[in-house]
């Protein structure tokens, strides 16, 4: 029986990256994000083009009834969620000292990157629970943070507090749910090249030539992909909670 995995922002940049991954790996893959299908037609002709199974579902993770939507249609369409995938997320619309941060900006990220991932992990694990368990494991749960989880950018604090804040998620869902055969991990990504990034290119590019990471370059997409795959294959199923950097080495402390 093939295997369904729900991937949040799945439609461009790091959820792209996912979604053809587990695509690739046999899942059926349900795609959320907030703009039109239409909008995405090559990537999805791609993913037909490749055999990759899918259902766009239109829906903004901040939304309540959104959440429920995509969770609702995917066990409709394919009668269980063996993976979830939280990677949806958004930076502010500007960046802006922390002594200057408007309570709007907050809540915006908030809203999306922390609330939206704690009441769809929610919504989505009950689900869960309620199926049989495949190999013994009901679900996999695989949260996507940053390594901005831990370190300060006072010009966009909102987004540093609501990555911070999907880390301690991690860690009680994984707590919370280990009893119930369903295992949680946080995947956190160091600098990849994506549209949120495409604005500071030249910065990261002389980060990269002075060192900044061991490993030299550009994380891409298809990195974040391959570490999900590895969590969501179930060979790792005497272990929970666990944060896994994919950031080049980034968090290494050097002197």
């Amino acid at each position: 029986m093939k295997k369904t995995a729900i991937v949040t922002g799945g439609s461009r940049g790091i959820g792209l990256g996912i979604v053809k991954q587990l695509g690739k790996d046999g899942f059926a893959v349900v795609i959320t994000a907030a703009s039109p299908e239409e909008r995405h037609r090559a990537t999805l002709e791609e993913l037909t083009k490749n055999n990759i199974e899918y259902l766009y579902v239109q829906g903004n993770i901040a939304d309540h009834n959104d959440r429920m939507k995509c969770v609702d249609r995917a066990i409709e369409k394919y009668g269980r969620i063996d993976v979830l995938v939280n990677n949806a997320g958004v930076a502010p619309k500007e960046r802006n000292d922390i002594l200057n941060m408007t309570e709007e900006s907050y809540d915006y990220v908030m809203n999306t990157n922390t609330k939206g991932t704690m009441f769809m992990t929610q919504y989505a694990a009950n689900k869960m629970i309620q199926q049989e368990p495949i190999d013994g494991i009901r679900g996999i749960i695989v949260n996507v943070s940053s390594i901005s989880a831990e370190v300060s950018s006072t010009n966009r604090g909102e987004y540093c507090v609501s990555k911070a804040g999907i880390s301690m998620l991690t860690k009680l869902y994984a707590d919370r749910l280990a009893s119930e055969d369903i295992l949680v991990y946080e995947i956190r990504p160091g600098i990849i090249e994506t549209d949120m990034t495409s604005t500071v290119k030249e910065k990261y590019d002389r980060l990269f030539a002075e060192g900044v990471c061991p490993i030299k370059r550009w994380g891409t997409p298809e990195d974040i992909g391959l570490a999900v795959s590895a969590l969501c294959s179930g060979k790792f199923r005497y272990t929970t909670g666990q944060c896994i950097f994919v950031d080049g080495g980034f968090h290494i402390q050097r002197l």
